[in-house]
């Protein structure tokens, strides 16, 4: 999932979260809705033209899919900020839930298209950070890494590497807009990917018995 999203079982899941349905599905499995959403969860209200000039749309293309936000439950008017010109969002919730085993077996296309929309954004997000990697400060850019491993383990193996990995990361403080009252002094935000991608499709071993 993408920094805003948590499965159920996930250690750093609140009470504050949305459960992916059907319909939510739908909402997000689109990618400009899906970084739309992240940008008020991590910076807080705002409204469809500033989220626009971040994401490089124009303002018609984000009021469109803030409304499309709004009628799933996942943003809604911030009536405090707004005024008869402009028109401020803000996040219903912190993070959403998704249980991927129940979703794909009862609305494949929808959890694919929503899937594919996620990583969508991981690609983005990693792009984006490669792009400023010359100028970044040498502290941060030593910080940066892209690997993986492959390892043989059975399904219930790779739950619990999955929950361990989370639960590594849950001690750790998460980012919200209030997040930099208390954070360290030369904090900055930093996204963590994690993916765990069975290869089932991978030959057998020249040593595997044929059967």
């Amino acid at each position: 999932m993408t920094d805003t999203e948590k499965r159920p079982d996930d250690p750093s899941a609140t009470a504050d979260s949305a459960v992916l349905d059907a319909k939510g599905l739908r909402a997000l499995a689109h990618p400009v809705r899906l970084r739309l959403l992240g940008l008020l969860r991590r910076y807080g209200p705002s409204t469809a033209t500033r989220l626009a000039e971040r994401l490089g749309v124009n303002s018609g293309t984000a009021s469109y899919h803030l409304r499309r936000l709004g009628a799933a439950g996942f943003v809604e008017e911030d009536t405090e900020r707004g005024n008869a010109r402009e028109r401020w969002w803000r996040s219903v919730h912190r993070m959403t839930e998704m249980s991927i085993l129940d979703l794909v077996e009862q609305e494949p296309e929808a959890a694919l298209a929503y899937l594919q929309s996620v990583a969508a954004t991981y690609t983005l997000r990693t792009q984006q950070t490669l792009n400023e990697l010359e100028t970044m400060p040498r502290p941060w850019r030593s910080a940066v890494d892209l690997s993986d491993r492959a390892l043989r383990l059975t399904p219930d193996e790779a739950v619990a590497l999955r929950e361990e990995l989370w639960a590594v990361i849950a001690r750790y403080d998460g980012d919200t807009p209030e997040s930099d009252v208390r954070a360290a002094e030369g904090a900055a935000r930093v996204g963590v990917i994690v993916q765990v991608l069975p290869e089932l499709d991978t030959p057998a071993s020249a040593e595997d018995p044929t059967p």
